[in-house]
């Protein structure tokens, strides 16, 4: 059997993505191989593939149980021996494993790297012929990366150590060229084949919002995507405490996540979740990392993530069947202050970390094309605007605020005069508005010239303002104790006549939907057949106790739809639909597709 045969057979699909069989080529040569891909792009087939036609095991090292179970699941089903060993498994089933392993029936182990540092597993492994080692969410090696694990580390001592070097490939999705020569570096890889097939996920429409109260906001956004699968994201546990009470006492069946709940708790909930239980994920970061649920159309950031790696790789978990989803983001200036604690923990931020803070900030704040700071970020060359953002799709009016620019500027210097150091925005802010706060009366500013100048003026609108003059270079925030400060270029504003304009995004109800239009050789399908099949899906699901779309995804099923095939020949031609699936549901779904076509007649 040749690589083709076993994508089509175990996969369905009768041609690699882009960037995959350079490196399937390059594993099956013996070459060591590093593969950064988009979430949805396909990273597992890369060793997958070549795990089926190499001698002996692959060892899978990924950091999550829930991850590596959902790909054990999805790969049985598929027909491949595929197993995995956590500290969750019961006695009899690590036995079961250990023994398969022992007897070389298993093709893939999926462990997480904490495992590599038994002695006994290490014992076990080096009698076991290995041919390929894969590292899943490679970026954890690196410290540079935003979910650095220090047990990553151990991963080139563990392969030293094997009596013959098996190939290494590591794979990720979010990676800077920085992180990425740190992944290889620690990696110990080999002159790795490298392929970075880029980090633009068109199907995502992205957005930032700015809402005054952020619950009523995030119920209107759930109000329109009633029904869909979504995650949303809270920076803290009391956070996800309070939305997941909200939501569910508005009648949305949601379940929540941090590391604060008992394991048994946990575990309901993500089942309860992949299972299409309750279709509403409220979590922390602790949630979710490279999470293989395919039909997550939305997910919702509640507060802003420390960084933009962070950000990215939890948005990225909508859309993964490549349908259109949504990725929104609910800003506020106190979520500054709330990453800024977090980053801190029990001493000093990392300076790094802050360096990460404010280009995430800066993404917030943004009035251009979102998909293109982020692009920027990661290096990828880009259109100006690519169509399918908040920045892009949204309208803005532009404003002469010079007047408020001076107000501003004239206020910090004259704080800085009266106190002899700078402040930060926020009791700047007090000032300009009249605010009567305890530390306002207590240093005396409200007998500056410029307290109050600006009391008629919304909060949002004059923090606005503070903003707008910050990316325009008049003022910077000095990063040790987050003050303002003029720049050399605020005299021009001040003394000299120079116009401040600022751009404002007129505010619409909800995010306007996304435009993405994936291609599709096949018709569109037809929407009364696509819910038949979909509800053929849950009910095989339930019987067999599996998520949905271990079954078939979204995207099967739509193309399923697109084409209504009429034979079993015809039904191997979907694309996503393997030989070993189409055995076990062909006729079930083709019965159903009959039955549809007949009652149109």
């Amino acid at each position: 059997m040749d690589k083709l045969s076993v994508l089509r057979q175990y996969f369905g699909h009768s041609a690699f993505r882009p960037g995959q069989e350079t490196l399937v080529d390059a594993i099956l040569a013996g070459r060591d191989a590093m593969g950064i891909m988009p979430t949805g792009g396909g990273k597992s087939l890369c060793y997958q593939v070549p795990a089926l036609l190499l001698p002996g095991m692959t060892l899978v090292i990924s950091p999550l149980i829930s991850l590596m179970q959902d790909q054990v699941t999805a790969l049985e089903a598929a027909g491949v021996a595929a197993a995995v060993l956590n500290s969750s498994q019961t006695l009899e089933a690590s036995r079961e494993v250990w023994s398969a392993v022992r007897r070389g029936k298993c093709r893939l182990l999926y462990v997480a790297p904490e495992r590599l540092e038994n002695q006994r597993f290490l014992e076990l492994m080096e009698s076991s012929p290995i041919s390929l080692v894969a590292v899943d969410e490679a970026h954890c090696v690196s410290q540079w990366g935003q979910d650095f694990r220090p047990s990553y580390l151990k991963i080139a001592r563990f392969v030293s150590a094997l009596p013959r070097r098996p190939v290494v490939a590591a794979f990720t999705a979010t990676a800077t060229a920085r992180v990425r020569e740190d992944v290889a570096e620690q990696l110990a890889l080999l002159n790795p084949v490298r392929v970075v097939t880029g980090f633009d996920r068109p199907n995502l429409f992205f957005d930032v919002q700015r809402p005054q109260r952020k619950l009523p906001a995030l119920l209107a956004l759930l109000n329109e995507r009633r029904g869909r699968s979504g995650i949303v994201y809270c920076a803290t546990r009391s956070a996800v405490e309070e939305v997941c009470e909200t939501l569910n006492a508005n009648g949305f069946p949601a379940a929540r996540y941090h590391a604060g709940l008992e394991d048994a708790e946990r575990r309901e909930g993500q089942d309860d979740f992949q299972y299409d239980r309750k279709t509403i994920m409220v979590a922390t970061n602790a949630f979710g990392m490279g999470i293989d649920k395919s039909n997550v159309s939305f997910v919702i950031h509640y507060n802003m993530p420390k960084n933009l790696e962070s950000y990215y790789q939890e948005a990225g978990r909508a859309g993964r069947d490549g349908e259109a989803a949504d990725c929104i983001l609910l800003y506020a200036s106190r979520d500054v202050s709330t990453a800024k604690l977090l980053l801190s923990g029990e001493g000093d931020p990392d300076p790094l970390e802050l360096e990460r803070l404010q280009v995430m900030v800066d993404y917030c704040k943004s009035t251009k094309c979102l998909r293109g700071r982020i692009l920027d970020y990661f290096g990828q060359p880009h259109p100006d605007r690519c169509g399918n953002c908040g920045a892009c799709t949204g309208l803005f009016t532009e404003a002469d605020v010079t007047v408020h620019a001076q107000m501003i500027l004239s206020c910090i210097k004259r704080v800085r005069d009266h106190l002899g150091y700078y402040v930060g925005a926020s009791l700047i802010t007090q000032v300009l508005r009249g605010g009567r706060s305890q530390r306002v009366l207590d240093l005396g500013l409200d007998r500056l010239s410029t307290y109050g100048l600006m009391r008629e003026e919304p909060r949002e609108r004059l923090r606005s303002c503070l903003e707008c003059l910050e990316a325009k270079g008049y003022v910077c925030t000095e990063s040790e104790h987050s003050t303002l400060r003029p720049t050399a270029r605020a005299g021009q504003v001040l003394f000299h006549g120079e116009r401040v304009t600022m751009l404002t995004r007129v505010e619409q109800e909800t995010a306007p939907p996304s435009r993405y239009c994936p291609t599709r050789e096949a018709d569109p399908p037809d929407s009364g057949l696509l819910a038949a099949l979909k509800a053929e899906r849950t009910r095989l699901a339930r019987r067999d106790n599996v998520p949905p779309y271990i079954i078939f995804s979204n995207a099967v099923l739509a193309d399923m739809a697109a084409r209504a095939p009429a034979t079993m020949e015809d039904f191997l031609d979907v694309s996503g639909v393997g030989r070993v699936k189409a055995q076990r549901y062909g006729e079930t779904f083709l019965a159903v597709i009959a039955g549809y076509m007949a009652s149109k007649e």
